[in-house]
Protein backbone atom coordinates (compact mmCIF):
# COMPACT_ATOMS: atom_id res chain seq x y z
CA UNK A 1 0.00 0.00 0.00
CA UNK A 2 1.32 3.59 -1.02
CA UNK A 3 1.99 5.23 2.38
CA UNK A 4 4.44 8.21 1.63
CA UNK A 5 2.31 11.61 1.73
CA UNK A 6 3.99 15.57 0.80
CA UNK A 7 1.46 18.30 2.01
CA UNK A 8 2.06 20.89 0.15
CA UNK A 9 1.49 23.75 2.28
CA UNK A 10 1.25 23.79 6.22
CA UNK A 11 -1.59 26.22 7.23
CA UNK A 12 -4.58 24.92 8.81
CA UNK A 13 -5.81 22.72 5.53
CA UNK A 14 -2.45 21.08 5.47
CA UNK A 15 -1.83 20.86 8.64
CA UNK A 16 -5.21 19.10 9.49
CA UNK A 17 -4.26 16.60 6.45
CA UNK A 18 -1.31 15.79 8.21
CA UNK A 19 -2.70 15.21 11.36
CA UNK A 20 -5.24 12.68 10.39
CA UNK A 21 -3.26 11.05 7.74
CA UNK A 22 -0.16 10.48 10.31
CA UNK A 23 -3.26 9.32 13.03
CA UNK A 24 -3.67 6.28 10.20
CA UNK A 25 -0.29 5.22 9.86
CA UNK A 26 0.88 7.18 6.77
CA UNK A 27 4.95 8.93 6.59
CA UNK A 28 3.86 12.92 6.31
CA UNK A 29 5.82 15.60 5.50
CA UNK A 30 4.45 18.96 4.99
CA UNK A 31 6.32 22.00 3.25
CA UNK A 32 5.40 25.72 3.90
CA UNK A 33 6.64 29.01 2.68
CA UNK A 34 6.71 30.98 5.84
CA UNK A 35 9.05 30.12 8.80
CA UNK A 36 5.85 29.77 10.81
CA UNK A 37 3.29 26.84 10.01
CA UNK A 38 -0.25 27.83 10.14
CA UNK A 39 -0.56 30.34 7.24
CA UNK A 40 -3.51 32.57 7.55
CA UNK A 41 -4.46 31.75 11.04
CA UNK A 42 -1.07 32.23 12.81
CA UNK A 43 -0.09 34.80 15.10
CA UNK A 44 3.67 36.04 15.25
CA UNK A 45 6.06 38.48 16.92
CA UNK A 46 6.54 42.19 16.16
CA UNK A 47 9.83 41.83 15.76
CA UNK A 48 12.09 43.51 18.10
CA UNK A 49 9.93 44.89 20.35
CA UNK A 50 10.33 42.59 23.41
CA UNK A 51 12.88 43.94 25.94
CA UNK A 52 14.26 42.32 29.15
CA UNK A 53 13.72 38.54 28.88
CA UNK A 54 10.14 39.18 27.31
CA UNK A 55 8.33 37.80 24.51
CA UNK A 56 7.79 40.15 21.04
CA UNK A 57 4.35 41.76 21.09
CA UNK A 58 1.88 39.04 19.90
CA UNK A 59 0.31 39.61 16.35
CA UNK A 60 -1.77 38.34 13.65
CA UNK A 61 -3.31 38.12 9.85
CA UNK A 62 -6.53 38.82 11.44
CA UNK A 63 -8.24 37.68 14.62
CA UNK A 64 -9.45 33.83 15.16
CA UNK A 65 -13.03 33.16 16.28
CA UNK A 66 -14.56 29.87 16.47
CA UNK A 67 -18.77 29.67 16.13
CA UNK A 68 -20.60 27.37 17.78
CA UNK A 69 -21.78 25.70 14.99
CA UNK A 70 -18.02 25.01 13.96
CA UNK A 71 -17.44 20.83 14.45
CA UNK A 72 -14.31 19.80 12.25
CA UNK A 73 -12.04 22.08 13.45
CA UNK A 74 -12.63 21.72 17.47
CA UNK A 75 -12.86 17.97 17.19
CA UNK A 76 -9.11 18.52 16.04
CA UNK A 77 -8.19 20.71 18.39
CA UNK A 78 -9.66 18.21 21.26
CA UNK A 79 -6.92 15.65 19.65
CA UNK A 80 -4.32 18.41 20.13
CA UNK A 81 -2.58 17.96 23.81
CA UNK A 82 -2.16 20.19 26.00
CA UNK A 83 -0.57 20.47 29.53
CA UNK A 84 -3.04 20.70 32.72
CA UNK A 85 -5.96 20.63 29.74
CA UNK A 86 -8.47 17.53 29.47
CA UNK A 87 -9.71 17.77 25.71
CA UNK A 88 -6.45 19.56 24.34
CA UNK A 89 -6.12 22.44 22.70
CA UNK A 90 -9.91 22.71 22.61
CA UNK A 91 -9.64 23.36 26.35
CA UNK A 92 -8.08 26.96 25.13
CA UNK A 93 -10.93 27.81 23.74
CA UNK A 94 -13.47 30.43 26.25
CA UNK A 95 -16.99 31.90 25.44
CA UNK A 96 -17.60 35.33 24.02
CA UNK A 97 -20.48 36.30 25.67
CA UNK A 98 -21.55 39.53 23.79
CA UNK A 99 -21.46 41.47 20.40
CA UNK A 100 -21.53 44.73 19.64
CA UNK A 101 -23.32 46.73 16.94
CA UNK A 102 -21.47 49.97 17.01
CA UNK A 103 -23.03 52.80 14.92
CA UNK A 104 -21.30 56.23 14.20
CA UNK A 105 -23.49 58.98 15.48
CA UNK A 106 -25.97 56.37 16.67
CA UNK A 107 -27.22 54.23 19.66
CA UNK A 108 -24.48 51.08 19.94
CA UNK A 109 -26.65 47.74 20.47
CA UNK A 110 -25.48 44.82 22.04
CA UNK A 111 -26.12 41.40 21.37
CA UNK A 112 -26.32 38.65 23.90
CA UNK A 113 -26.51 34.96 24.03
CA UNK A 114 -28.27 32.24 25.89
CA UNK A 115 -31.76 32.52 25.25
CA UNK A 116 -34.00 29.04 26.09
CA UNK A 117 -35.39 26.87 23.13
CA UNK A 118 -37.90 24.19 22.51
CA UNK A 119 -38.61 22.21 19.21
CA UNK A 120 -41.06 23.53 17.50
CA UNK A 121 -40.00 27.05 19.91
CA UNK A 122 -36.84 26.57 18.94
CA UNK A 123 -37.94 28.43 16.27
CA UNK A 124 -39.94 30.76 17.94
CA UNK A 125 -37.57 31.56 20.12
CA UNK A 126 -35.31 32.61 18.10
CA UNK A 127 -37.90 34.84 16.04
CA UNK A 128 -38.93 36.69 19.26
CA UNK A 129 -34.97 36.59 20.00
CA UNK A 130 -34.76 38.80 17.02
CA UNK A 131 -38.01 40.87 16.95
CA UNK A 132 -36.83 42.15 20.28
CA UNK A 133 -33.44 43.16 18.79
CA UNK A 134 -35.15 44.34 16.01
CA UNK A 135 -37.13 46.66 17.63
CA UNK A 136 -34.41 48.13 19.66
CA UNK A 137 -32.75 48.98 16.22
CA UNK A 138 -35.83 50.51 14.84
CA UNK A 139 -36.32 47.77 12.23
CA UNK A 140 -40.57 47.28 11.71
CA UNK A 141 -42.39 44.24 12.88
CA UNK A 142 -43.41 43.49 8.98
CA UNK A 143 -39.96 44.00 8.09
CA UNK A 144 -38.87 41.50 10.84
CA UNK A 145 -41.74 39.17 9.66
CA UNK A 146 -40.00 39.19 6.29
CA UNK A 147 -37.00 38.86 7.15
CA UNK A 148 -37.77 35.36 9.57
CA UNK A 149 -39.97 34.53 6.57
CA UNK A 150 -36.78 34.21 4.48
CA UNK A 151 -35.20 32.58 6.67
CA UNK A 152 -38.28 30.22 6.91
CA UNK A 153 -38.20 29.31 2.89
CA UNK A 154 -34.59 28.73 3.16
CA UNK A 155 -35.14 26.12 6.30
CA UNK A 156 -37.64 24.41 4.20
CA UNK A 157 -36.36 24.61 0.81
CA UNK A 158 -35.21 21.29 -0.92
CA UNK A 159 -31.26 20.69 -2.04
CA UNK A 160 -32.10 20.81 -5.30
CA UNK A 161 -33.78 24.52 -5.19
CA UNK A 162 -31.08 25.48 -2.73
CA UNK A 163 -28.18 24.71 -5.41
CA UNK A 164 -29.82 25.13 -8.67
CA UNK A 165 -31.76 28.55 -7.47
CA UNK A 166 -30.78 29.85 -4.16
CA UNK A 167 -26.81 29.60 -4.49
CA UNK A 168 -27.77 31.80 -7.70
CA UNK A 169 -29.17 34.53 -5.90
CA UNK A 170 -27.20 36.86 -3.69
CA UNK A 171 -27.97 37.17 -0.15
CA UNK A 172 -29.27 40.94 -0.33
CA UNK A 173 -31.29 39.65 -3.49
CA UNK A 174 -32.65 36.66 -1.26
CA UNK A 175 -33.57 38.66 1.60
CA UNK A 176 -35.26 41.93 -0.10
CA UNK A 177 -33.07 44.03 1.16
CA UNK A 178 -33.23 46.74 -1.76
CA UNK A 179 -36.85 47.64 -0.72
CA UNK A 180 -37.07 47.66 2.80
CA UNK A 181 -35.77 50.71 5.27
CA UNK A 182 -31.92 51.62 5.99
CA UNK A 183 -32.20 49.72 9.24
CA UNK A 184 -32.83 46.36 7.56
CA UNK A 185 -30.23 47.28 5.18
CA UNK A 186 -27.95 48.26 7.85
CA UNK A 187 -28.32 45.19 10.65
CA UNK A 188 -30.36 42.16 9.11
CA UNK A 189 -29.07 42.03 5.26
CA UNK A 190 -25.89 43.71 5.72
CA UNK A 191 -25.10 43.39 9.73
CA UNK A 192 -25.37 40.09 10.70
CA UNK A 193 -23.31 39.14 7.66
CA UNK A 194 -20.60 40.91 8.50
CA UNK A 195 -19.64 39.03 11.24
CA UNK A 196 -18.64 36.39 8.53
CA UNK A 197 -15.91 38.34 6.79
CA UNK A 198 -15.36 36.38 4.26
CA UNK A 199 -18.65 37.66 2.66
CA UNK A 200 -20.40 40.31 1.64
CA UNK A 201 -24.24 40.90 1.19
CA UNK A 202 -24.59 41.97 -1.72
CA UNK A 203 -22.38 39.27 -3.57
CA UNK A 204 -22.90 36.03 -1.57
CA UNK A 205 -24.98 33.17 -2.55
CA UNK A 206 -27.92 33.37 -0.46
CA UNK A 207 -27.63 29.29 0.23
CA UNK A 208 -24.60 30.03 1.45
CA UNK A 209 -25.23 32.96 3.82
CA UNK A 210 -28.53 32.03 4.46
CA UNK A 211 -27.63 28.96 5.89
CA UNK A 212 -23.99 29.44 8.16
CA UNK A 213 -26.26 32.83 9.56
CA UNK A 214 -28.91 30.62 10.37
CA UNK A 215 -26.11 28.54 12.15
CA UNK A 216 -24.74 31.67 14.08
CA UNK A 217 -28.68 32.74 14.81
CA UNK A 218 -29.12 29.24 16.31
CA UNK A 219 -26.20 29.06 18.32
CA UNK A 220 -27.33 32.83 19.74
CA UNK A 221 -30.97 31.79 20.84
CA UNK A 222 -29.60 28.17 22.19
CA UNK A 223 -29.34 28.20 26.03
CA UNK A 224 -25.87 27.78 27.29
CA UNK A 225 -25.27 28.12 23.46
CA UNK A 226 -21.74 29.02 21.70
CA UNK A 227 -22.44 31.74 19.17
CA UNK A 228 -18.94 32.75 19.49
CA UNK A 229 -15.66 31.21 21.07
CA UNK A 230 -12.14 32.77 21.07
CA UNK A 231 -8.81 31.54 22.06
CA UNK A 232 -7.09 32.35 26.00
CA UNK A 233 -3.82 33.00 24.26
CA UNK A 234 -1.99 34.45 21.19
CA UNK A 235 -2.99 31.99 18.35
CA UNK A 236 0.09 30.54 18.52
CA UNK A 237 0.58 29.70 21.77
CA UNK A 238 -2.43 28.38 21.65
CA UNK A 239 -3.25 26.20 19.21
CA UNK A 240 -0.66 26.28 16.22
CA UNK A 241 2.49 25.47 17.94
CA UNK A 242 1.24 22.62 20.00
CA UNK A 243 -0.18 21.22 16.85
CA UNK A 244 3.27 21.59 15.40
CA UNK A 245 5.06 19.78 18.29
CA UNK A 246 2.18 17.08 18.66
CA UNK A 247 2.79 16.10 14.90
CA UNK A 248 6.48 16.35 15.23
CA UNK A 249 5.58 14.27 18.28
CA UNK A 250 3.74 11.72 15.83
CA UNK A 251 6.63 11.41 13.02
CA UNK A 252 5.58 14.37 10.77
CA UNK A 253 8.21 16.07 9.17
CA UNK A 254 7.77 19.82 8.94
CA UNK A 255 9.61 21.49 6.84
CA UNK A 256 9.14 25.58 6.93
CA UNK A 257 11.06 28.24 4.31
CA UNK A 258 9.83 26.12 1.90
CA UNK A 259 7.87 26.89 -0.84
CA UNK A 260 6.57 24.79 -3.64
CA UNK A 261 8.18 25.96 -7.29
CA UNK A 262 6.35 23.74 -9.04
CA UNK A 263 4.29 20.66 -9.97
CA UNK A 264 5.90 18.01 -12.32
CA UNK A 265 3.21 15.97 -14.05
CA UNK A 266 3.57 13.07 -16.72
CA UNK A 267 0.08 13.22 -18.31
CA UNK A 268 -1.47 11.30 -15.53
CA UNK A 269 0.15 11.24 -12.49
CA UNK A 270 2.03 13.88 -10.34
CA UNK A 271 5.62 12.78 -10.75
CA UNK A 272 7.09 14.96 -8.41
CA UNK A 273 7.16 18.39 -6.72
CA UNK A 274 9.80 21.72 -6.67
CA UNK A 275 10.46 23.60 -3.98
CA UNK A 276 12.75 25.99 -2.85
CA UNK A 277 14.84 27.19 0.29
CA UNK A 278 17.38 24.34 2.29
CA UNK A 279 17.02 21.20 1.57
CA UNK A 280 16.32 19.02 -1.34
CA UNK A 281 15.04 21.12 -4.32
CA UNK A 282 12.78 17.94 -5.74
CA UNK A 283 10.35 16.05 -3.16
CA UNK A 284 8.87 12.50 -4.44
CA UNK A 285 5.86 10.72 -2.33
CA UNK A 286 3.21 8.42 -3.48
CA UNK A 287 0.72 10.84 -2.63
CA UNK A 288 0.74 14.99 -3.26
CA UNK A 289 -2.08 16.78 -1.20
CA UNK A 290 -2.45 20.62 -2.41
CA UNK A 291 -3.02 22.76 0.65
CA UNK A 292 -2.24 25.97 -0.84
CA UNK A 293 -4.45 29.00 -1.25
CA UNK A 294 -6.12 28.98 -4.75
CA UNK A 295 -4.17 32.09 -6.04
CA UNK A 296 -0.87 29.94 -5.35
CA UNK A 297 -2.22 27.17 -6.74
CA UNK A 298 -3.33 29.02 -9.85
CA UNK A 299 0.22 29.64 -10.67
CA UNK A 300 1.14 26.11 -10.45
CA UNK A 301 -0.97 24.11 -12.70
CA UNK A 302 0.42 23.58 -15.77
CA UNK A 303 -1.85 23.74 -18.78
CA UNK A 304 -1.28 19.65 -19.47
CA UNK A 305 -2.71 19.74 -16.05
CA UNK A 306 -6.02 21.68 -16.26
CA UNK A 307 -6.68 19.18 -19.29
CA UNK A 308 -6.49 16.53 -16.88
CA UNK A 309 -8.88 17.89 -14.40
CA UNK A 310 -11.26 20.27 -16.27
CA UNK A 311 -12.13 21.88 -12.76
CA UNK A 312 -8.94 23.36 -12.41
CA UNK A 313 -9.65 25.78 -15.53
CA UNK A 314 -12.61 26.79 -13.17
CA UNK A 315 -10.34 27.98 -10.63
CA UNK A 316 -9.89 30.95 -12.83
CA UNK A 317 -13.36 32.53 -11.20
CA UNK A 318 -12.87 32.14 -7.57
CA UNK A 319 -12.77 35.91 -6.29
CA UNK A 320 -10.22 37.21 -3.99
CA UNK A 321 -9.91 40.46 -1.79
CA UNK A 322 -7.83 41.88 0.57
CA UNK A 323 -8.99 41.04 4.53
CA UNK A 324 -6.43 42.00 6.56
CA UNK A 325 -5.71 43.24 10.38
CA UNK A 326 -3.78 46.32 12.48
CA UNK A 327 -3.31 45.85 16.20
CA UNK A 328 -2.86 48.39 18.27
CA UNK A 329 -0.63 48.31 21.41
CA UNK A 330 -2.68 50.21 24.21
CA UNK A 331 -0.76 51.37 28.01
CA UNK A 332 -4.26 50.49 29.74
CA UNK A 333 -6.90 47.55 29.13
CA UNK A 334 -10.25 48.67 26.97
CA UNK A 335 -12.02 45.82 27.04
CA UNK A 336 -15.29 47.67 25.14
CA UNK A 337 -17.44 44.30 25.45
CA UNK A 338 -16.42 40.87 25.86
CA UNK A 339 -16.59 39.71 22.45
CA UNK A 340 -16.60 41.08 18.76
CA UNK A 341 -17.46 44.89 17.45
CA UNK A 342 -18.88 45.39 14.33
CA UNK A 343 -18.57 48.88 13.34
CA UNK A 344 -21.37 48.73 11.38
CA UNK A 345 -20.99 52.22 9.44
CA UNK A 346 -17.33 52.16 8.79
CA UNK A 347 -16.33 52.89 5.18
CA UNK A 348 -13.69 50.29 5.67
CA UNK A 349 -16.18 47.29 7.50
CA UNK A 350 -13.98 46.94 10.76
CA UNK A 351 -14.49 44.24 13.41
CA UNK A 352 -12.46 44.78 16.45
CA UNK A 353 -11.68 42.36 19.70
CA UNK A 354 -10.21 43.48 22.81
CA UNK A 355 -8.10 40.51 23.52
CA UNK A 356 -6.56 40.89 26.83
CA UNK A 357 -10.07 40.01 28.98
CA UNK A 358 -9.92 37.01 26.93
CA UNK A 359 -6.44 36.11 28.03
CA UNK A 360 -6.79 34.87 31.57
CA UNK A 361 -3.70 34.48 33.72
CA UNK A 362 -1.52 36.49 31.76
CA UNK A 363 0.15 39.72 32.31
CA UNK A 364 0.92 41.35 29.17
CA UNK A 365 3.30 43.92 30.49
CA UNK A 366 4.85 41.33 32.28
CA UNK A 367 5.35 38.57 29.30
CA UNK A 368 5.48 40.87 26.28
CA UNK A 369 6.74 44.16 24.59
CA UNK A 370 8.58 46.60 26.95
CA UNK A 371 6.40 46.36 30.21
CA UNK A 372 4.27 49.08 29.08
CA UNK A 373 1.32 47.38 27.08
CA UNK A 374 -1.58 46.41 29.13
CA UNK A 375 -4.16 45.99 26.36
CA UNK A 376 -4.26 44.88 22.77
CA UNK A 377 -6.85 45.87 20.03
CA UNK A 378 -7.21 43.54 17.41
CA UNK A 379 -9.36 44.80 13.91
CA UNK A 380 -10.20 43.11 10.83
CA UNK A 381 -9.85 45.80 7.96
CA UNK A 382 -12.45 43.97 5.35
CA UNK A 383 -12.92 46.52 2.43
CA UNK A 384 -9.82 48.02 0.77
CA UNK A 385 -11.74 49.41 -2.24
CA UNK A 386 -13.88 51.87 -0.56
CA UNK A 387 -12.47 55.63 0.36
CA UNK A 388 -12.19 56.64 3.92
CA UNK A 389 -13.81 59.92 5.48
CA UNK A 390 -10.49 61.39 6.74
CA UNK A 391 -7.87 60.24 3.77
CA UNK A 392 -10.35 60.48 0.96
CA UNK A 393 -8.56 57.09 -0.74
CA UNK A 394 -8.98 53.12 -0.64
CA UNK A 395 -7.08 51.29 1.71
CA UNK A 396 -4.97 49.88 -0.76
CA UNK A 397 -4.05 53.20 -2.09
CA UNK A 398 -2.85 54.19 1.40
CA UNK A 399 0.49 54.03 3.15
CA UNK A 400 1.17 52.18 6.59
CA UNK A 401 0.59 55.26 8.43
CA UNK A 402 -2.58 56.58 6.72
CA UNK A 403 -4.24 53.07 7.53
CA UNK A 404 -3.22 53.54 10.91
CA UNK A 405 -5.04 56.87 11.04
CA UNK A 406 -7.91 55.78 9.57
CA UNK A 407 -8.75 53.04 10.89
CA UNK A 408 -8.28 54.64 14.51
CA UNK A 409 -10.55 57.22 13.16
CA UNK A 410 -13.20 54.83 12.30
CA UNK A 411 -12.84 52.98 15.18
CA UNK A 412 -13.19 56.24 17.30
CA UNK A 413 -16.41 57.69 15.26
CA UNK A 414 -18.49 54.66 16.65
CA UNK A 415 -16.95 54.36 20.07
CA UNK A 416 -16.34 57.47 21.13
CA UNK A 417 -19.91 58.96 20.43
CA UNK A 418 -20.86 58.91 23.98
CA UNK A 419 -20.64 61.04 27.35
CA UNK A 420 -17.22 59.15 27.78
CA UNK A 421 -14.94 58.17 25.02
CA UNK A 422 -14.18 54.82 24.66
CA UNK A 423 -10.86 54.99 23.16
CA UNK A 424 -7.48 57.88 23.55
CA UNK A 425 -5.24 58.24 21.32
CA UNK A 426 -2.56 59.30 23.83
CA UNK A 427 -2.73 55.74 25.07
CA UNK A 428 -1.72 53.46 21.80
CA UNK A 429 1.87 52.90 22.55
CA UNK A 430 2.59 50.79 19.52
CA UNK A 431 0.07 49.69 16.26
CA UNK A 432 1.35 46.82 13.63
CA UNK A 433 0.24 46.38 9.89
CA UNK A 434 -0.94 42.69 8.74
CA UNK A 435 3.08 41.92 7.26
CA UNK A 436 0.98 40.03 4.11
CA UNK A 437 0.83 43.71 2.90
CA UNK A 438 3.79 45.12 1.69
CA UNK A 439 4.52 48.52 0.43
CA UNK A 440 6.90 49.05 -2.81
CA UNK A 441 5.90 52.61 -2.76
CA UNK A 442 3.88 55.15 -0.40
CA UNK A 443 0.86 54.56 -2.79
CA UNK A 444 1.05 51.75 -4.05
CA UNK A 445 0.50 48.19 -1.93
CA UNK A 446 0.44 44.43 -2.26
CA UNK A 447 -1.43 41.80 -0.55
CA UNK A 448 0.31 38.31 -0.24
CA UNK A 449 -2.92 36.51 1.83
CA UNK A 450 -5.64 37.87 0.28
CA UNK A 451 -9.16 35.95 0.99
CA UNK A 452 -11.18 33.97 -1.06
CA UNK A 453 -14.83 35.19 -0.82
CA UNK A 454 -18.41 33.40 -1.67
CA UNK A 455 -20.16 35.40 -4.38
CA UNK A 456 -23.31 33.96 -6.05
CA UNK A 457 -22.85 30.91 -8.58
CA UNK A 458 -19.48 30.08 -6.97
CA UNK A 459 -19.90 26.46 -6.12
CA UNK A 460 -20.08 25.63 -9.43
CA UNK A 461 -16.42 26.78 -10.02
CA UNK A 462 -14.94 24.91 -6.36
CA UNK A 463 -13.22 21.69 -7.13
CA UNK A 464 -14.10 18.32 -4.86
CA UNK A 465 -11.18 17.48 -2.67
CA UNK A 466 -10.85 13.91 -5.24
CA UNK A 467 -9.16 15.03 -8.45
CA UNK A 468 -8.69 13.21 -11.79
CA UNK A 469 -5.19 12.58 -11.27
CA UNK A 470 -5.30 9.89 -8.81
CA UNK A 471 -2.31 11.34 -6.71
CA UNK A 472 -3.54 14.69 -6.17
CA UNK A 473 -6.27 15.70 -3.91
CA UNK A 474 -7.09 19.27 -2.31
CA UNK A 475 -7.63 20.43 1.03
CA UNK A 476 -8.14 24.42 1.22
CA UNK A 477 -10.58 26.58 1.88
CA UNK A 478 -11.52 26.72 -2.26
CA UNK A 479 -12.72 23.04 -2.21
CA UNK A 480 -16.42 22.45 -1.62
CA UNK A 481 -17.57 21.51 1.45
CA UNK A 482 -20.78 22.01 4.07
CA UNK A 483 -19.96 25.53 5.04
CA UNK A 484 -18.64 26.68 1.48
CA UNK A 485 -16.85 29.66 3.23
CA UNK A 486 -13.03 30.57 3.02
CA UNK A 487 -13.01 29.55 7.14
CA UNK A 488 -10.29 27.24 9.33
CA UNK A 489 -13.67 25.24 9.45
CA UNK A 490 -14.20 24.86 5.72
CA UNK A 491 -10.33 24.18 5.84
CA UNK A 492 -10.36 21.27 8.02
CA UNK A 493 -13.58 20.29 6.50
CA UNK A 494 -11.56 20.03 2.94
CA UNK A 495 -8.45 18.65 4.43
CA UNK A 496 -10.60 15.08 5.64
CA UNK A 497 -12.03 15.05 2.90
CA UNK A 498 -8.76 15.30 0.46
CA UNK A 499 -7.67 12.52 3.36
CA UNK A 500 -10.83 10.24 3.04
CA UNK A 501 -9.69 10.27 -0.57
CA UNK A 502 -5.89 9.05 -0.07
CA UNK A 503 -7.52 6.06 1.82
CA UNK A 504 -9.83 4.53 -1.01
CA UNK A 505 -6.99 5.32 -3.40
CA UNK A 506 -4.51 3.29 -1.52
CA UNK A 507 -6.91 0.60 -0.55
CA UNK A 508 -6.30 1.40 3.28
CA UNK A 509 -8.81 -0.08 5.45
CA UNK A 510 -8.51 2.59 8.29
CA UNK A 511 -11.20 4.55 9.43
CA UNK A 512 -12.66 7.52 6.79
CA UNK A 513 -12.39 11.16 8.54
CA UNK A 514 -15.78 11.66 9.76
CA UNK A 515 -17.25 14.48 8.13
CA UNK A 516 -20.83 16.52 9.47
CA UNK A 517 -23.18 18.77 7.35
CA UNK A 518 -24.12 22.18 8.82
CA UNK A 519 -27.12 20.95 11.16
CA UNK A 520 -30.98 22.00 10.78
CA UNK A 521 -34.03 21.37 12.68
CA UNK A 522 -35.78 18.02 12.19
CA UNK A 523 -39.29 19.53 12.30
CA UNK A 524 -38.85 20.90 8.44
CA UNK A 525 -37.60 17.52 6.82
CA UNK A 526 -41.24 16.96 6.01
CA UNK A 527 -41.54 20.39 4.41
CA UNK A 528 -38.38 19.65 2.40
CA UNK A 529 -39.25 16.36 1.16
CA UNK A 530 -42.72 18.29 -0.26
CA UNK A 531 -40.81 21.01 -1.57
CA UNK A 532 -38.58 18.34 -3.67
CA UNK A 533 -41.61 17.51 -5.24
CA UNK A 534 -43.05 20.64 -5.90
CA UNK A 535 -38.90 21.79 -7.40
CA UNK A 536 -38.78 18.63 -9.46
CA UNK A 537 -42.23 18.68 -10.98
CA UNK A 538 -43.25 22.48 -11.15
CA UNK A 539 -40.42 24.88 -10.07
CA UNK A 540 -42.43 26.18 -8.36
CA UNK A 541 -41.73 29.12 -5.30
CA UNK A 542 -40.89 27.88 -2.24
CA UNK A 543 -43.47 28.10 0.53
CA UNK A 544 -42.61 27.56 3.86
CA UNK A 545 -45.42 26.01 6.14
CA UNK A 546 -44.78 28.48 9.19
CA UNK A 547 -45.73 32.34 9.75
CA UNK A 548 -44.48 34.51 11.72
CA UNK A 549 -46.98 35.67 14.16
CA UNK A 550 -48.06 39.93 15.80
CA UNK A 551 -45.85 38.91 19.09
CA UNK A 552 -42.87 37.15 16.69
CA UNK A 553 -43.62 34.11 17.47
CA UNK A 554 -44.13 31.16 14.63
CA UNK A 555 -47.37 29.17 13.56
CA UNK A 556 -48.02 26.40 10.89
CA UNK A 557 -50.10 28.19 7.88
CA UNK A 558 -52.26 25.50 7.67
CA UNK A 559 -53.80 21.82 8.59
CA UNK A 560 -51.36 20.23 6.57
CA UNK A 561 -48.16 22.40 7.78
CA UNK A 562 -49.53 21.41 11.06
CA UNK A 563 -49.80 18.09 10.75
CA UNK A 564 -45.89 18.17 9.23
CA UNK A 565 -44.59 19.98 12.08
CA UNK A 566 -46.31 17.23 14.54
CA UNK A 567 -45.18 14.47 12.57
CA UNK A 568 -41.82 15.65 12.55
CA UNK A 569 -41.55 16.83 16.60
CA UNK A 570 -42.50 13.27 17.29
CA UNK A 571 -39.49 12.18 15.24
CA UNK A 572 -36.87 14.23 16.91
Amino acid sequence: MARTVAVLGGGVGGLSAAHELSERGFDVAVYEARELCGGKARSFGVPGTGTGGRADLPAEHGFRFFPGFYRHLPDTMARIPFHGKRDGVAGNLVLATRALLAQAGGRNELVGVAHPTGSLEDLAALSRFLLGWATQVGIPAHEHALFVERLLTLLTSCDERRLEELEHQSWWEFSGAERRSEAYRKFLADGLTRTLVAARAREMSARTGGMVLLQLLFDLARLGGRADRVLDAPTQEAWIAPWVEHLQDRGVELRTGAPVAGLEFDGRRITGVRVGGSGPARITADHYVAALPVEQLRLLLTPEMRQAEPAFARLDRLVTRWMNGIMFYLDRDVPIVHGHAIHIDSAWALTSISQAQFWGGRDLAAQYGDGRVEGILSVDVSEWERPGPRTGKVAAKCSPEEIRAEVWGQLSDHLDDGAAPVLDEANVLAWFLDPAIEFPNPTEATNLEPLLINTAGSWADRPEARTRIPNLVLASDFVRTHTDLATMEGANEAARRAVNAILEASGSPAARCPVWPLEEPAIFKPARALDKLRWRLFRRPAKPPLRVTADGGVEPTGPLAGAMTRVAARLR
